[in-house]
């Protein structure tokens, strides 16, 4: 704070040199690694449903289908849905870059349900004012409430996408490039997650097997 506090000073002619320009930043972990299972996404869909915001379902369904940043979905326009090739286009993204992100049947199955409003070019607008909401704070928490997921946070989606696509055996480049991850090292995080799809696999290979090699 203070590094930044001098930086902008200086910007503004306010003061000649950051004084604390050289002094080692500590280093901290803020990276959460909460990730829902199946049975978990199950019973917060249940209680989307009984919400009384009425994109809720959709929003939650989508950004755990896709992956995507909640600004990207909520701002999203008809425009950028291919539904031939099932493919979403988002323009411009938190790294300053656009991409495509593929969508699933199950994906597809929710925005194929999807109300389309006369002269509204957004995917899943606020039914009132036919603009995207800002915000769906207040539905989310009384949802992750009723699902008993207190400790889920929305962001969480886009972690527990990554780690179903990791869990079927998807390669960690892959995942990145598709929840849109500018270098591999921001998918790191879910090494451990491949490593134990990993082991699922020399455990099931070893039992196809057969054979009691210890004896």
């Amino acid at each position: 704070m203070f590094s930044r506090s001098f930086q902008l000073a200086k910007q503004w002619d306010l003061f000649d040199s950051n004084p604390v320009k050289d002094i080692p930043r500590l280093k901290f972990n803020n990276a959460r690694e909460r990730y829902l299972s199946a049975e978990e996404a199950e019973r917060l869909r249940l209680a989307c449903e009984c919400s009384s915001n009425p994109q809720l379902k959709n929003i939650v369904g989508l950004l755990l289908l896709t992956g995507a940043r909640k600004s990207e979905l909520l701002n999203a326009e008809w425009r950028h849905i291919d539904l031939e090739k099932r493919s979403w286009k988002i323009p411009l993204a938190k790294n300053g870059r656009g991409r495509h992100v593929p969508l699933s049947q199950a994906a597809m199955d929710i925005i194929n349900q999807l109300t389309k409003f006369d002269g509204c070019p957004y995917l899943l607008p606020n039914p009132l004012t036919l603009k995207p909401y800002s915000d769906i704070k207040k539905a989310w928490e009384k949802a992750r409430k009723l699902a008993d997921l207190e400790d889920v946070h929305l962001h969480d989606l886009r972690h527990s996408a990554a780690s179903f696509m990791v869990g079927a055996g998807i390669d960690l480049y892959t995942v990145g490039k598709i929840i849109g991850h500018l270098s591999i090292a921001s998918t790191e995080r879910y090494s451990h997650l491949a490593s134990d799809t990993l082991m699922a696999a020399a455990e099931a290979g070893a039992s196809k097997l057969e054979v009691n090699w210890s004896n």
